[in-house]
Formats: C-alpha cells, structure tokens, sequence
C-alpha cells in the first residue's frame, strides 16, 4: 500500500534505466489505482501487475477488485496469496487457488505465494508448510505459461534479515521437488522466485543460486536506483 500519482516519476526513472542490456523480465505491481496510469508510462518498457484480486469476475463485492478489471487496466500479471494477506484478511490456501484460476480466466499470470512464519520456522516445520501450501495453493492444471511461484520467508519479509544462501538454495530445490510431485512435467521449467529482503547488496548471490528464477522485491523497488541495481545484478558474469 505505497505510491501516489507523483510517484509515477519513479517509473519514468525506472523506463529511462532500461534498455537492450536488461537481461530479465521486469514486472511492476502497483497499487490498483496506479494501474492504468503507470501502463501510460511504461508503454511496453517493462510490464505491470496487480497486488491482489478476487475470485469473481464482478458482482456485489464492495471495495474489490476483479482479474478482469486489472487486466482491462493495463495489467498482465497478479500476485495471490502473499504472506500480507493471508495473515491480515485470513486467506486460505483455498482462497489463494481459487484467485489462481480466477487470474487465468481473465488473461493474467498468478504469482502464488507460499512460505513459513518464524514460529513454524524455528519448529523445523518449513519444509512441511510450503510442501502443503504448494498443493493446496496451486491448481492442478498451473503450468510455466500462466504461473510463478514466489517463496516468501514470512520472518525476512521487510526484516532486513534473509536466510543464508544454502537455507535459500535447499528451500528452493525442496519447493522445485514439490511442485514436481504436484503437476508433474508442467512444473520443470516454472519460474521460482525468492522474495525476503532482497536488495542491491545480496541479490546477485541470490539470483545465482539453482532454482532461483528470480525474485519478489519488496521495500527495495520503492525507488528506481534501487530497484535497476537489482534488476542489474540478473546480469550473469562473462
């Protein structure tokens, strides 16, 4: 819930870093009320996405928003279940699948959230809650085509704090392995994205790890210097 119509600048600034060296795919998540003029901006530069919607195309859902409204604004992509809203509005794994199939319907790619609080982590219950998550989140008919997976470390989530790099690695394979085991062949080349704290300081050891496939930058991409570091850091070593 950030960002106001003169943040817009921002996004000019971010267009103006882009170019032909970008290596990676480039998606901003705007609030819903910045959609439709950030498209204005963008203009093919990088794409847009919304932060959440419903599962119904439209009906007596006062304050919601349908797939098919952020499609219709400019939007090509929508992030279900992150972390924010299944603890502040109760959503359930359930409810995260059925948003799923919902962005589908209207044309956009889901971007499934999964990940453990600190609590479970500290149980050693993680490998079991986002292997649980997976197959209760990700409808059985998901494929790389219309869906991403972003594993979120509820505990690093604006923490400062990230999992070492070989917690990340194992969490990713484990997740990978799941996914697997849950859609089969589909699931080979979706896309895995880490998100947790991620900033132009660690995401270049980050994004080099197996399994990463990119990430879900937070706090960071508030700014566009900071953000085109990250985006930089996709840049493999020659």
């Amino acid at each position: 819930m950030n960002g106001l119509g003169a943040d817009l600048a921002e996004l000019e600034t971010l267009k103006r870093g882009l170019g032909p060296a970008t290596v990676c795919d480039v998606l901003v998540c705007p609030p819903a009320s910045l959609i439709a003029r950030a498209a204005s901006v963008a203009k093919g530069a990088f794409a847009l996405g919304g932060q959440d919607c419903h599962k119904e195309p439209s009906g007596a859902f006062t304050g919601d928003i349908s797939a098919e409204m952020l499609k219709d604004a400019g939007a090509s992509a929508v992030i279900v279940g992150h972390s924010e809203r299944r603890h502040y509005h109760g959503e359930r794994d359930q409810d995260v699948a059925a948003k799923a199939k919902a962005a589908w319907r209207a044309g956009l790619s889901a971007i499934i959230c999964i990940g453990e609080t600190e609590s479970q982590r500290d149980a050693g219950e993680a490998p079991q809650i986002c292997h649980s998550q997976i197959t209760a989140s990700v409808p059985k008919n998901a494929t790389s085509a219309n869906t991403a997976i972003a594993y979120e470390p509820v505990w690093a989530i604006g923490s400062g704090r990230t999992p070492s790099a070989g917690d990340i690695l194992a969490m990713h394979a484990h997740i990978r392995r799941c996914l697997t085991g849950h859609l089969g062949a589909a699931a080979t080349e979706m896309r895995i994205l880490y998100g947790g704290s991620v900033k132009a300081g660690n995401a270049k050891p980050i994004l080099a790890l197996d399994h990463v496939n990119g990430a879900l930058i937070g706090g960071a991409s508030l700014k566009a210097h900071e953000f085109l570091a990250i985006i930089a850091a996709a840049k493999p070593e020659t």
